[in-house]
């Protein structure tokens, strides 16, 4: 499937999805909302993916929504497309396939919200991060305000909310909002070597795990560790399970065929 806004690449198991609209710093717009969400739904049908990398085009991961398309909105439009546009992000947080942020650089408003609706985050030296929706009198749309605070705690996402503050890559790593900060020219490097280890596991295994998180994380710890048994039993069920135990037993590399 063709993509006017997205460049999609494979690297043996993992798949890069670089957002590419640079003259306007990667805005989230409608045509890049609709591509991310065939791209996805595409990389979830496809076996041959273990592991994605979500990155951006030039100087920027993603500067934010489209305000020259927001800019005209009336209450209904508006609703309408942070409703479209959280349900992409919802999907990529579903994905059962770990996804990483390379964040090359600004992640503000919508960008941010994208970095945080994915598994991990790895962010060049000079990324800057931040909710600036309240500046242009409107709140963040696209579940900022429900995964920053999940993420950096309701403190700290109530600051960086209410007065639109924009971060560094180190403050970003410092509260959590990053798992890790790199040299630019290091970025993608880091990323696809972190891809390229998750990519070595058990397919199954590793979407057992991330669903196990996502759920658990949203429930009491009883009902989460009933969650994670589930999760655990259903991998004895797998030719890989049989295949990891073996290959240790053995001392040598497991091959694992997701199944």
């Amino acid at each position: 499937m063709t993509y006017t806004k997205l460049i999609i690449e494979k690297k043996e198991k993992v798949c890069i999805v670089s957002i590419n609209n640079p003259q306007a710093l990667n805005a989230l717009n409608s045509t890049v909302l609709e591509e991310l969400d065939r791209a996805f739904s595409e990389i979830a049908a496809d076996d041959g993916i273990a592991a994605v990398i979500l990155t951006g085009a030039g100087k920027a991961f993603v500067a934010g929504a489209d305000i020259s398309q927001m800019s005209t909105m009336n209450a209904a439009q508006g609703k309408a497309f942070g409703e479209y546009g959280a349900a992409v992000f919802r999907k990529i947080e579903l994905l059962d396939k770990p996804v990483i942020a390379a964040v090359n650089g600004y992640a503000l408003g919508g960008g941010c919200e994208l970095a945080m609706c994915c598994d991990i985050r790895i962010a060049s030296a000079k990324a800057k991060f931040g909710q600036p929706e309240v500046g242009l009198g409107i709140t963040p749309g696209f579940s900022g305000t429900q995964r920053l605070p999940r993420i950096v705690g309701p403190g700290k996402a109530k600051e960086l909310i209410y007065t639109a503050g924009i971060i560094d890559a180190a403050e970003a790593c410092r509260i959590g909002l990053v798992n890790k900060v790199t040299e630019p020219e290091a970025l993608m490097d880091e990323a696809m070597e972190m891809a390229a280890k998750i990519a070595s596991k058990a397919p199954i295994a590793v979407k057992y795990s991330k669903q196990a998180i996502n759920k658990g994380m949203q429930t009491d710890m009883d009902t989460a560790i009933s969650i994670e048994a589930d999760l655990f039993g259903l991998c004895f069920s797998s030719e890989d399970q049989k295949e990891g135990m073996r290959a240790f037993l053995e001392k040598r590399a497991p091959d694992f065929k997701n199944k």
